[in-house]
C-alpha cells in the first residue's frame, strides 16, 4: 500500500509518499480502505516531534478519516465487506489501508460522504464535547470563540448558536472575520486591536463575557481578562505559544474557572463516540449546521497541504483523498 510517511522530525519536506506492506488484520479489528482522511494540527504537532510518537520510523500521521471495510478480522460479526464507516481516533490513517479496532469504528451513514465525515468527525466531536461537557452552554450565554475562522471555531460558533448564546469571534484578519461572521458569529474582532476591553464593552453587562473556548493558549490571560467574574475560561490547545503560569490567587479573587479540554477524555466508549458523531451528522443533514466545503489534496501531496495548514492562511479544514 501507498502511505504518507516520514523518518525523521521536521518540517513538511520531512513527508514522502512511499510503499509500504499493508497491515496485518487482526482480531476484533477492520481492515479498511481509505476514502477521506482529516489533517489536524495534531499531525503537525507530531511531525515536528512536539508530540510523543510510539514504535520506530518511518512513521505514519493521521488519526481520522472515512472509507469502506475491505476485511474483518475474526470475532467481528457486526460489519461486513462493503460497510461505511468513519473514526476519529485511529493512528495511521495517512495510507491507503488502516487497521480500525471495532471499538472505534463510527458507522457512516448512506446520506453522508466520507468527505464530510473526514472534515466534521475530530473537530465536530471537539465542539460538542467543549459546548456539552466542558462549560455546558446554555440560553443567553456569551461567548468567546478564538481562532473562530478554523475548523472548530467555525464549528464552536454554530454550536454556541444552537444553544442561543451570543458569540463573538476572534481572527487574524478581515478575509477570516468574514468567515467567522459567515459562520453565525455576532460580532468578530481582530487580534491586533485592543480586543480585551472592545470584548468586555460588547458584552450585554459592560464586565465581560461567560465563556471563552482558547485554542490559541498564549493568549490565555487575554481570556481571562475578557470574562466576567464567575467566567470561565476553557483551554484546549495551544496553536499560538505556550500559555503563561495561571496563579491560583486570581482564581480565588475573580470567582473565575480555568478548565482544560482534551477529545480523548470524553469519547471513552463506543456508545459515547456515536452518540456525538450521530448528532454531527443530524445537525448536517437538517442544516442547523453548515461546513465550509474541504481544500482537498491528494495523499501524495501531503506535504503542501501541511504546508498551508501550517501557513495559518486557511479556513476550515483539509483533507487528503489517497
Amino acid at each position: 500500500m501507498k502511505a504518507l510517511t516520514f523518518q525523521q522530525f521536521g518540517g513538511p519536506e520531512v513527508l514522502q509518499y512511499t510503499e509500504l506492506p499493508a497491515p496485518q488484520l487482526l482480531p476484533s479489528t477492520v481492515l479498511i480502505r481509505m476514502k477521506a482522511v482529516g489533517l489536524n494540527f495534531a499531525d503537525i504537532y507530531r511531525r515536528r516531534g512536539n508530540y510523543h510518537l510510539a514504535g520506530k520510523p518511518p512513521y505514519i500521521l493521521g488519526y481520522e478519516g472515512a472509507g469502506v471495510v475491505e476485511q474483518v478480522g475474526a470475532g467481528v460479526t457486526q460489519l461486513k465487506p462493503g460497510d461505511r464507516i468513519a473514526f476519529a481516533d485511529v493512528p495511521y490513517a495517512n495510507a491507503e489501508l488502516v487497521l480500525v479496532p471495532i471499538e472505534k469504528v463510527i458507522p457512516l451513514p448512506e446520506d453522508t460522504s466520507f468527505e464530510t465525515a473526514a472534515s466534521v468527525l475530530l473537530q465536530g466531536m471537539t465542539a460538542h464535547y467543549l459546548t456539552r461537557d466542558s462549560y455546558r452552554l446554555q440560553h443567553g450565554d456569551e461567548v468567546l470563540v478564538h481562532a473562530a475562522a478554523g475548523g472548530v471555531g467555525q464549528l464552536l460558533i454554530q454550536l454556541s448558536k444552537l444553544s442561543g448564546a451570543r458569540v463573538l469571534g476572534l481572527t487574524s484578519s478581515s478575509a477570516k472575520r468574514e468567515m467567522a461572521l459567515a459562520a453565525g458569529a455576532d460580532e468578530v474582532l481582530l487580534y491586533d486591536g485592543d480586543w480585551v476591553e472592545t470584548a468586555k464593552r460588547w458584552s450585554s453587562e459592560g464586565d465581560g463575557l461567560t465563556v471563552a473556548y482558547d485554542s490559541v493558549g498564549s493568549t490565555l490571560m487575554d481570556s481571562f481578562a475578557a470574562v466576567r467574574t464567575k467566567g470561565t475560561v476553557v483551554f484546549f490547545g495551544m496553536a499560538g505559544g505556550d500559555p503563561a503560569l495561571v496563579d491560583p490567587r486570581m482564581l480565588m479573587d475573580t470567582s473565575k474557572t480555568l478548565t482544560g479540554g482534551d477529545l480523548w477524555n470524553h469519547v471513552t466508549t463506543p456508545a459515547d463516540r456515536a452518540r456525538r458523531a450521530n448528532d454531527l451528522f443530524t445537525w448536517i443533514r437538517e442544516g442547523s449546521i453548515k461546513l465550509e466545503r474541504p481544500k482537498v489534496f491528494p495523499l501524495s501531496e501531503g506535504a503542501e497541504a501541511h504546508r498551508l495548514l501550517e501557513s495559518r492562511q486557511s479556513t476550515g479544514k483539509i483533507i487528503l483523498i489517497p
